[in-house]
């Protein structure tokens, strides 16, 4: 008879997964961006090798719903590789359809074995407490320093690091979700000291310059501990929490525009209040432009910036799932998408009551923002994206020892 395997082997997969996930926010950092190879890709080795072994070392069990978001993530690949096919712009395919219809299960499985296994679901809020605050930090430390740069292009500075804004962001805003379940949980000097670690990573988000990032902080923190207090039966605190986020972070910008001279060094606040008053005329003119290409079959992979007169432009995709899978995949990529994507949201909607406050409170921190950022930033190919959705489905997956 097999085995479970160890803990420490699931331990290792999820300290990996959340490693693999933010991978770009730990380039991003002085230190391990001068390391000689890519954290990626040993991340991805810590999380790929020891998922055969969990995977036969556990008895399954998979809730009846997650037939449908499963089958249509099938049909979206299926249908995305067709679209390849007839697609006239051979550069875009080959640049984003293998990061669709490859990357794209590998993720989604992952997400979905490691979010079930017991091993390494248990060590997923560490790994990302601890990595959040360790980019915050460091970023942080750069900008003090003058080591790093906030985005621009890849290679333009070559005496500073890149900071991969939103991603660094992102991480920032997971860990803050974290914190505040742990604060909301815990008691005497320790709630305290996490309630300092939620403030100082409320204020480091405003560093990197991500808009999104810095809702989906907030966002994430106000809905996480409160569904935890609903799913325990203390909806009165949840509420009250619901309505204290937004208090205290309008108080903490309040104080922080006391001196508008710092304020304005914070690259986030600096964007939310400049003419546009945080409002992006190029996210507006690209969602447009797609919605005129939109159709019955779609441009296929990367087809979108050559219709729009851009060439293969990687960046200027249309910065919104729903509408990438319209402009890409036409009305049936869309409805395709609505199905993953939407089925499993109704998923973890019909799950969190059946799954421990915990688990649910956490899986929420982890996807929450992710789930923000595919909305505004992010397109099909982005691996984040895939994980996340993996780690919702995996509140209807329960693995048990053999």
């Amino acid at each position: 008879m097999l085995r479970a395997p160890p803990a420490a082997l699931g331990a290792l997969a999820g300290i990996s997964a959340m490693a693999m996930h933010f991978a770009g926010a730990l380039k991003s950092t002085p230190i391990l961006a001068a390391l000689p190879f890519d954290v990626t890709l040993l991340a991805a080795l810590g999380v790929f090798a020891p998922l055969p072994v969990l995977l036969v070392g556990r008895d399954w069990w998979l809730a009846p719903g997650l037939g449908l978001p499963l089958a249509a993530c099938g049909l979206v690949w299926s249908w995305w590789a067709l679209a390849a096919l007839g697609s006239p712009w051979s550069l875009g395919v080959a640049d984003r359809l293998p990061e669709i219809v490859l990357a794209g299960p590998l993720m989604l499985a992952a997400g979905l074995v490691i979010g079930a296994d017991p091993a390494a679901r248990r060590v997923l809020p560490t790994a990302v407490l601890w990595l959040g605050i360790f980019v915050a930090g460091s970023v942080a430390w750069g900008l003090a320093t003058d080591a790093v740069v906030l985005g621009g292009r890849v290679g333009a500075d070559s005496t500073r690091v890149r900071v991969q804004y939103q991603v660094a962001g992102l991480a920032i805003a997971c860990a803050a979700g974290i914190a505040a379940l742990r604060a909301t949980a815990g008691a005497g000097w320790r709630r305290l000291a996490w309630a300092g670690a939620l403030a100082s990573l409320s204020v480091a988000v405003l560093l990197p310059g991500g808009r999104a990032a810095f809702l989906a902080l907030g966002l994430t923190v106000a809905v996480a501990p409160a569904v935890r207090w609903f799913l325990q039966g203390r909806a009165g605190a949840g509420l009250a929490w619901m309505l204290a986020v937004p208090l205290c972070a309008a108080a903490g910008l309040g104080l922080l525009l006391l001196d508008p001279e710092r304020a304005g060094a914070l690259a986030t606040l600096e964007r939310l209040m400049g003419d546009a008053g945080g409002l992006d005329s190029a996210r507006e003119i690209l969602w447009s432009e797609a919605w005129r290409w939109s159709g019955l079959a779609g441009l296929g992979p990367g087809g979108f910036p050559v219709a729009a007169g851009v060439g293969q432009v990687r960046g200027l995709h249309p910065h919104n799932h729903a509408i990438e899978a319209l402009v890409e995949g036409g009305a049936v990529g869309l409805v395709l998408w609505l199905a993953a994507f939407g089925g499993a949201a109704l998923l973890m909607l019909a799950r969190l009551p059946r799954v421990g406050p915990e688990r649910a409170a956490v899986i929420l921190a982890l996807t929450l923002p992710m789930a923000l950022t595919a909305m505004v930033s992010t397109d099909l190919g982005n691996r984040m994206v895939w994980f996340a959705l993996g780690l919702g489905l995996s509140l209807g997956v329960e693995a048990r020892r053999v």
